[in-house]
């Protein structure tokens, strides 16, 4: 990693190229060991090679060419949430850390959904319309009352945390939805955790606060949508996408959807977008996060870390891995790839709230430094559950904020082998175990999954299958996929006892759709089916 070296003995140079806040970069103004320019990174005439540091926000498109005209740039901060505009990859390559404010606007956007949501309820915004053409419309918008409704919240992190209070002082009954969601963390925040079918078909208002992710994408679709009760509200100040923008405009010109709010939108700018023109819908330009306070809260949450870091303090709120050595990276990467490969494989497999994971190593690899293992693991375990950046630096503080007790042993016994790694995941009622272990001359194999002794190496596309241990079985599952026009590479099988379960995993050519996958339950013998995608 590089050293803030200071390029006189006084003076870091910060570069802030986007407008900001004036009371939001107070921490760098005010302090005696930088000096602050604000101007745009290609409009500067401060030579790049001397900054320390560069503060952003949406506007300036952070590049590899960029990252190499700025030789001792040390840190980037991002005031906001997304880091779109920024090449991580190559910020990582360079040796720059990379912040933003993740918390900054969480109080805007909670609270931009709550008037959201009042507004829809009460037809706010088409009553004033109607004044300012002149009309007096009374009954035509008579509206309902927030008291007592159920409102589901779809994501339950902090922005979704930050709804339920508003909505409880309301007197309002939450109901909440979110894969890491666990029984107490519900009850510490005075919600009901249920499943997502019961937050479609229970709910007279949902609201949807998850990342846009894989699994998130048109999470509200035509038949997601008929399951909800007739007449709900539906809001989205979350992500563009999560709702299938064409279903809702269907669900509300059939009447079945009373009204919805939305502000983002799968394409932006949304100019004259369908949504817009239905009087039973608001549409606003992506503005939950533009208060004045957010964007004061940002500036300030990435001036005061960029301050510390070049100070000689760590920065929480990092997104991508510090700088390596080669000599580092050559000795560490093959086993912090396993790690994340397994985290990634035992996130697809688990498909409840998780309370805990306990990590232990044995072996050679025991004797090192394992935390960076560990962290590499979290990382991929939560890499398909969340749209934000994830990766080895911030992984710990995601697991902490989702209350996930994270615990690492080092144990003497490596069952035979050089180096090996174990996860076990606890939820609410169950547990996953999954082993792995690497070496030069087999590289990188998960060798059991809970009971099931394996020797896998994982890929891209592969496809797990838990079924009874019956003659035929396989052959029914090839021909299935053969169907499908799905190619197996190659096959792994494990089973406890002869005639008892046993499980498949298969890597395939192609990734195998919701389609190859329904196609399963038409086999007596399969009792579960999922595909993992690496």
């Amino acid at each position: 990693m590089k050293q803030a070296v200071k390029l006189d003995q006084n003076l870091y140079t910060v570069l802030v190229s986007d407008a900001m806040s004036e009371d939001g970069l107070r921490p760098i103004l005010d302090s005696s060991s930088v000096n602050v320019v604000q101007e745009n990174v290609h409009e500067t005439e401060i030579p790049l090679e001397e900054v320390d540091a560069l503060l952003i926000r949406s506007a300036t498109k952070v590049t590899a060419d960029l990252l190499r005209s700025m030789p001792n740039l040390k840190i980037i901060g991002r005031a906001g949430v997304g880091v779109d505009n920024v090449d991580l990859d190559a910020a990582t390559n360079h040796g720059v850390v990379v912040v933003n404010a993740p918390d900054g606007n969480t109080i805007s956007t909670a609270e931009h959904t709550f008037a959201m949501m009042a507004s829809l309820v009460r037809n706010i915004p088409q009553a004033n319309r109607s004044m300012e053409e002149g009309r007096w419309d009374r009954k035509k918008y008579q509206g309902a009352e927030l008291y007592g409704k159920t409102l589901g919240i779809i994501g339950f992190g902090r922005i979704g945390a930050e709804l339920a209070q508003r909505a409880r002082a309301f007197r309002m009954n939450v109901l909440a939805y979110d894969p890491f969601l666990t029984k107490s963390r519900a009850e510490k925040n005075h919600v009901t955790a249920v499943s997502l079918e019961d937050a479609l078909s229970q709910s007279d208002i949902l609201t949807v606060h998850t990342p846009l992710t894989k699994e998130t994408r048109h999470l509200l679709n035509d038949e997601t949508l008929a399951s909800t009760k007739p007449g709900v509200f539906i809001l989205n100040c979350a992500r563009g996408g999560i709702i299938d923008e064409e279903a809702l405009y269907r669900a509300v010109t059939s009447g079945h959807v009373r009204g919805a709010a939305v502000d983002v939108f799968a394409e932006e700018p949304a100019i004259e977008h369908p949504l817009s023109s239905l009087d039973q819908v608001i549409t606003t330009p992506h503005i939950a996060a533009s208060t004045t306070e957010a964007q004061q809260n940002v500036a300030e949450s990435v001036s005061q870390e960029v301050l510390g870091y070049l100070e000689g303090r760590p920065a929480p709120h990092a997104l991508n891995l510090p700088y390596l050595d080669q000599d580092a990276f050559e000795k560490f990467s093959p086993f912090t790839k396993l790690t994340k490969t397994v985290g990634e494989t035992a996130s697809q497999l688990f498909k409840e709230p998780v309370k805990q994971i306990n990590i232990s190593y044995a072996g050679e690899i025991s004797h090192q430094e394992t935390g960076l293992f560990s962290r590499s693991f979290l990382a991929g375990f939560f890499r398909h559950r969340m749209d934000d950046y994830v990766n080895e630096v911030n992984a710990s503080v995601i697991a902490k904020e989702r209350e996930v007790d994270v615990s690492e042993i080092h144990e003497n016994d490596a069952n035979g082998y050089k180096n090996f790694f174990k996860a076990e995941i606890l939820g609410e009622s169950n547990k996953l175990i999954i082993h792995g272990t690497h070496s030069a001359e087999i590289g990188p194999r998960i060798v059991q999954l809970d009971q099931f002794q394996l020797d896998f190496q994982p890929a891209k596309h592969t496809l797990y299958v838990r079924h009874n241990d019956r003659p035929g079985v396989i052959g029914k599952v090839g021909q299935l996929l053969g169907t499908h026009d799905v190619n197996i590479a190659t096959m792994q099988v494990g089973r406890k006892e002869e005639g008892g379960q046993a499980i498949m995993l298969l890597t395939t050519d192609k990734e195998c759709q919701d389609d190859v996958l329904e196609a399963f339950s038409r086999i007596e013998e399969i009792q579960f089916v999922t595909s993992i995608e690496l």
